[in-house]
């Protein structure tokens, strides 16, 4: 995904003269996650442990490249009978948000995701179509099915995802962790899917950046939040071809990589939700997206479109950096 960059903030603060500003990186979920809080040096270090600690724990429930997680083990056998409480909810949520979206998110595209990785972007459009429509019959977020404490797939080969939504639930958990160890100030980046706990120490928002893709030295937009979550999908990251027409976002509806959008980005309330609301909205494209996030409560976005163009939500401007 297209990486949003929280900028630096000042070590000490005239509001909290006691907070130091402690920082530390490590690598999990198949990215980077850098975690910043302002406390004092023992609370900080045994904080961000237990933070990254809970992270890792997400991390082993939702690989599905990972043979001992559960993630991996449900596509293994298409079923599993009483799931831990991290993996009901990613898939619960996941549900809620393919609702919600008509289908626009949808976490069993793996298969999909398969075809491009093996090589369908060297095929003919005939063959590459015919492929799709074959695999599309094992796909659909209506075909998971839930019943008390057992969650099984309708079709035989069908496999799910939970790249769309795992590093966002993630970083909710990780916040969970730190306020309940009494941080007052922190933020929680996953490649780009970024929490806060309030402001920063000096009473200043978090400001994150929005890297311009056809120039990363350049910034398109830079967000300041507290107490607020974000996320942006980007197709410009992650290619199956060298001519970089097929990407890992995949439209759900058609098969083939989403191509209405180069970036979406969502400011909400918790990181799980702008997570799988930055996917939704990057397949939707900017008239659907704009329209799904002006009828949500405390949520704005951010669209840039395969032509360059802009498009913002109603209540963007107030997390919008002014000079």
């Amino acid at each position: 995904m297209l990486l949003v960059i929280a900028l630096g903030a000042s070590a000490c603060s005239a509001k909290a003269p006691e907070l130091e500003k402690f920082e530390d990186t490590r690598s999990l979920m198949d990215t980077y996650v850098t975690i910043a809080v302002y406390a004092d040096e023992d609370s900080a270090g045994e904080a961000m442990d237990a933070a990254f600690a809970r992270m890792g724990e997400v991390e082993k429930v939702a690989s599905i490249f990972d043979q001992e997680s559960e993630a991996f083990k449900f596509n293994q056998n298409g079923y599993l009978d009483e799931p831990s409480n991290d993996l009901f909810k990613l898939i619960i949520t996941s549900l809620y948000y393919s609702k919600l979206t008509g289908g626009y998110f949808d976490i069993t595209v793996q298969p999909l995701l398969d075809l491009w990785k093996e090589g369908l972007w060297k095929e003919s459009p005939e063959s590459q179509q015919s492929k799709i429509e074959e695999t599309m019959k094992i796909v659909g977020w209506d075909k998971i099915n839930v019943e008390g404490d057992k969650i099984y797939l309708d079709a035989d080969g069908m496999e799910i995802t939970l790249g769309g939504i795992a590093k966002g639930y993630a970083v909710d958990e990780a916040i969970k962790i730190l306020r309940s160890m009494g941080i007052e100030y922190a933020l929680v980046n996953a490649g780009g899917d970024m929490s806060t706990i309030s402001s920063r120490a000096d009473g200043k928002p978090w400001s994150v950046a929005l890297e311009n893709p056809d120039d990363t030295s350049q910034c398109l937009a830079t967000f300041e939040i507290s107490d607020k979550s974000i996320a942006t999908s980007g197709n410009y990251e992650r290619y199956f071809n060298p001519e970089k027409t097929a990407h890992h976002i995949i439209d759900p509806k058609t098969g083939y990589s989403a191509n209405e959008c180069i970036s979406a980005t969502i400011v909400g309330e918790n990181c799980m939700q702008v997570d799988a609301l930055a996917t939704a909205v990057f397949v939707m494209g900017p008239e659907k997206g704009i329209g799904l996030i002006e009828s949500l409560p405390d949520v704005e976005c951010f669209i840039i479109d395969a032509e360059r163009t802009t498009y913002s939500s109603s209540g963007l401007s107030r997390y919008l950096y002014k000079e």
